[in-house]
């Protein structure tokens, strides 16, 4: 029980001091805030800051969701299922959940952030990279034809880029719930249309 207890301390401070960085990098840019003015608007110390998030650029990109999702959907998934069919349900899944957190309010926000700092950008490439390789090896123990898990997971990175530009493009600044779900709607289409591509492709 007392276990327990200090386990969900550690999750509300966690995400406590998740909160405060997010809205103090959107609000004045990545580069603009230190790991110390964070912990000075989350009221804990700096070295508390540091115990949950190993690097700044951690306390930005807090969502391992995103990178670690489709290898984790992969390997949950039935060894019949078509791997395309797997990460177009994961990728519709998230994209969902976003929009029922909040998240796409801010979407336009934080992208912007990440073009501004090259810190940001550099740990994305990263992240993308890793995301790439950590799909090819859950695919790699599905079937042995490599090269093909190769093309599927550079594909799935090469997709993602793609609905993201297009979902920037579909959401207005400071968008209304009308329109955030005008938004949805659209980039539902666009995942659609560019899984549908993939397909024909690997066919």
């Amino acid at each position: 029980m007392e276990l327990g207890r200090r386990e969900r301390k550690k999750q509300q401070t966690r995400q406590a001091i998740s909160d405060v960085a997010t809205t103090l990098f959107l609000e004045r840019g990545f580069d603009a805030v230190t790991v110390a003015e964070v912990a000075r608007a989350a009221d804990v110390a700096v070295q508390t800051v540091f115990n949950h998030f190993p690097a700044k650029e951690d306390l930005f990109f807090d969502e391992p969701g995103w990178w670690t999702g489709p290898a984790r959907a992969i390997r949950e998934a039935p060894r019949e299922a078509d791997p395309v069919d797997v990460l177009e349900a994961e990728y519709l899944k998230g994209t969902r959940e976003r929009l029922e957190v909040g998240h796409l309010k801010t979407w336009k926000q934080f992208v912007r952030t990440i073009e501004s700092s090259p810190a940001l950008l550099a740990r994305r490439r990263l992240t993308a990279d890793e995301l790439e390789k950590s799909l090819t090896q859950a695919l790699d123990e599905r079937s042995p034809d490599h090269l093909r898990n190769r093309l599927i997971a550079a594909m799935y990175a090469a997709a993602q880029k793609v609905l993201e530009e297009q979902l920037m493009h579909a959401l207005p600044d400071d968008a209304a719930p009308d329109e955030l779900e005008n938004a949805q709607a659209a980039l539902e289409q666009a995942i659609t249309q560019v899984f549908a591509v993939l397909r024909r492709g690997l066919a």
